[in-house]
């Protein structure tokens, strides 16, 4: 039996990892541990905690003792690294939460890989390192070895870890694979981000906030179709290289509020413009062809075959899950 620890498995891709392990194979043992954030909610799980193949902890990656404790009580097979503070307008704001939890954490759990002689340590990253490209050159998407040239503190942290990923693999011998994934969507994503907060302002009738002009282009992977990804990258990817993992799906943040409210029957004119944030990206593109070519990963999800119209419906029909978090949610634009 595989044994896995998966950290920040109560977060939106984490858990969403979680729930897909557990269909996709009976011979498996996974350990979650997440520090239970604001991000982090334990009803994402709540289908699935009683499964005697999944153990909870409540625990920081940044606390040497914590990880300690429960690789000398496990001995685990892979680690797979989702627990990260993720918002960059809350990376603007205290910068330093990020440093400790996105760098920090990521090298306590690598020295617990080598200490406990881990087969695989999988750190989980985006397409954000990269900085961002034009929207004049459509043709241009983002390679592996394309340099990291990251425009916020969240971006740079998450670049930092990756980083120290590399180095620990080339220094210490550190069995290890790094993914940068593009934008994901789909149930159980917190109520701050883009898709669920403008699917929940919709669903109530009230103003859509986008940021600048609402251009700014993202690539849209559905979450299962990460989660796949990663299962792919585990089973089939080489140690030491870094795989994109892209949905092929470019869209422009208004263009993302149009689909939500048609999918709500609401008016486009609940679209509002605010101020722009600091350092906007402009666009975010990767190439995924390494990781299909190596793996055979390819999403499945089409954005506008479904995609949207299923996550829509998600949200509206799991009220009780979001609604306690709306206290906590800020409502930036986007």
């Amino acid at each position: 039996m595989r044994t896995l620890l998966v950290t920040g498995g109560a977060g939106f891709i984490g858990g969403n990892f979680i729930h897909y392990m557990l269909d996709a194979y009976d011979d498996i043992r996974l350990a979650c541990l997440d520090a239970l954030t604001y991000a982090g909610n334990m009803s994402t799980l709540a289908s699935v905690i009683d499964d005697p193949r999944l153990t909870f902890y409540k625990g920081d990656i940044s606390s040497q003792q914590a990880v300690d404790d429960l690789f000398q009580k496990y001995r685990f097979d892979v680690v797979v690294n989702f627990a990260a503070e993720t918002h960059v307008d809350r990376s603007i704001e205290n910068p330093s939460i990020f440093l400790m939890s996105n760098v920090v954490g990521t090298q306590v759990l690598m020295d617990a890989c080598l200490k406990y002689n881990a087969l695989r340590f999988h750190q989980i990253s985006t397409d954000e390192v990269y900085g961002d490209l034009p929207l004049d050159r459509p043709d241009l998407k983002f390679r592996e070895n394309y340099p990291v040239k990251a425009s916020s503190p969240y971006a740079a942290s998450k670049a930092s870890a990756d980083l120290l990923v590399m180095a620990y693999i080339r220094t210490f011998g550190l069995p290890a694979t790094i993914s940068r994934c593009s934008n994901n969507y789909g149930p159980y994503q917190y109520p701050d981000k883009l898709i669920p907060l403008m699917t929940i302002l919709a669903m109530a009738g009230e103003s859509l906030p986008l940021y600048g002009d609402g251009k700014n282009v993202r690539d849209w992977l559905h979450v299962s179709d990460h989660c796949a990804a990663v299962d792919a990258i585990l089973r089939r990817g080489t140690v030491g290289e870094i795989y994109n993992i892209g949905g092929n799906c470019e869209k422009a943040n208004v263009e993302v509020a149009c689909a939500i409210l048609a999918v709500a029957g609401k008016d486009e004119r609940l679209i509002s413009f605010v101020k722009d944030r600091p350092g906007h990206d402009l666009r975010y593109a990767v190439d995924s062809s390494k990781l299909t070519s190596e793996t055979g990963w390819m999403p499945q999800i089409d954005f506008d075959q479904g995609g949207i119209q299923e996550t829509v419906s998600w949200y509206a029909n799991n009220k009780d899950w979001w609604k306690p978090l709306m206290k906590d949610s800020r409502r930036y634009g986007i």
